[in-house]
């Protein structure tokens, strides 16, 4: 998936990044005119180093007059505001702690089910909308093509499953492997569940618990 890399500033000792800078790579999803209605975005900060973590990390949206803090989840992601007053006036995004060398960059994933419960061909066209995504901002990506989605689950015990339903009423429990969340993240410790496409049986997949994430995989 293209994603768009984001440098603090030196001179800043690498604790906040430009507001802009981040606003011109998340707003290419809102502008996207192809199918994304199964998709979210989020922008994310990833320490790039294995060893380094973000429990408490803090991202501030810091201006002139106020602060918004914006909510890290456990894969570093937040929703990101779209401001024109916030653009207009470049403020800073600050980090409530050096972590040397990271990246912030969007993330586009699959939308998770309320239910837990996801239809096989609603996976295969949530992946094609991400590959559409993709290959919108790199031509590269041209070759490609969607070989499944992997569920990725907080690192706490027995908070991850995931099993294939069929129509005839068998169940089959999917391996679980640690493993990133994302590409290029570092940490590559995540409970995931890989759920592959194969044939055209009209199959459900059903999670026992909320994934963070599910993630489309290009091959």
């Amino acid at each position: 998936m293209s994603l768009v890399a984001l440098s603090a500033a030196p001179a800043c000792a690498g604790d906040w990044v430009s507001y802009r800078d981040a606003y011109r790579a998340m707003v290419v999803f809102e502008k996207y005119g192809g199918p994304k209605n199964f998709l979210q975005s989020h922008l994310q900060v990833a320490p790039q180093d294995r060893s380094a973590s973000i429990d408490g990390l803090q991202l501030t949206l810091a201006g002139k007059t106020n602060q918004v803090n914006l909510p890290l989840d456990p894969l570093g992601r937040t929703p990101f505001p779209l401001l024109k007053g916030a653009y207009d006036e470049n403020v800073a995004l600050l980090l409530s702690r050096k972590i040397g060398s990271f990246a912030v960059r969007p993330r586009v994933s699959i939308a998770p089910q309320s239910d837990g419960v996801y239809e096989d061909g609603e996976l295969r066209a949530a992946c094609e909308q991400a590959l559409g995504f993709a290959r919108y901002g790199d031509g590269s990506l041209r070759t490609r093509q969607c070989g499944g989605v992997r569920f990725v689950f907080a690192k706490r015990a027995a908070e991850a499953g995931v099993r294939v339903h069929r129509p005839d009423g068998s169940d089959a429990s999917l391996p679980i492997a640690p493993a990133v969340a994302f590409p290029g993240d570092a940490d590559d410790s995540f409970p995931t569940v890989l759920y592959r496409f194969a044939g055209n049986e009209r199959v459900q997949v059903v999670t026992a618990y909320p994934p963070l994430a599910i993630v489309p995989l290009f091959e």
